[in-house]
C-alpha cells in the first residue's frame, strides 16, 4: 500500500485500500517509528471513500503525520 512518490500525480495516482481502483484525491504521510527515522514519511494514496477510514487506521497507531491533496505531493515526501 505504499507509493513512490515520484510516480504520484492527480491524473495517475489509485487508491491505496484493499481492492479499490478509484483515482487518489489525498496522500496521508506516514511512519512507523519503530521502522523508520523521525523525518522519513511514507505514503498512502487515499480516494474520497477510504481518505477517513484510512486515515483512522494510521492515527490509531499513532503513524499518520499528515494528509495533503494528491496535487501537493512532492518528490521530498516518502
Amino acid at each position: 500500500m505504499n507509493m513512490d512518490p515520484s510516480k504520484v500525480d492527480d491524473r495517475t495516482a489509485v487508491c491505496s485500500a484493499k481492492g479499490c481502483r478509484e483515482t487518489a484525491a489525498y496522500g496521508l504521510l506516514w511512519n512507523n517509528p519503530k521502522l523508520h527515522t523521525p523525518e522519513r514519511r511514507k505514503i498512502w494514496a487515499a480516494c474520497e471513500s477510504h481518505a477517513e477510514p484510512l486515515s483512522d487506521f494510521l492515527s490509531k497507531r499513532g503513524f499518520l503525520k499528515d494528509a495533503v491533496p494528491v496535487s501537493e505531493l512532492t518528490d521530498e515526501m516518502g
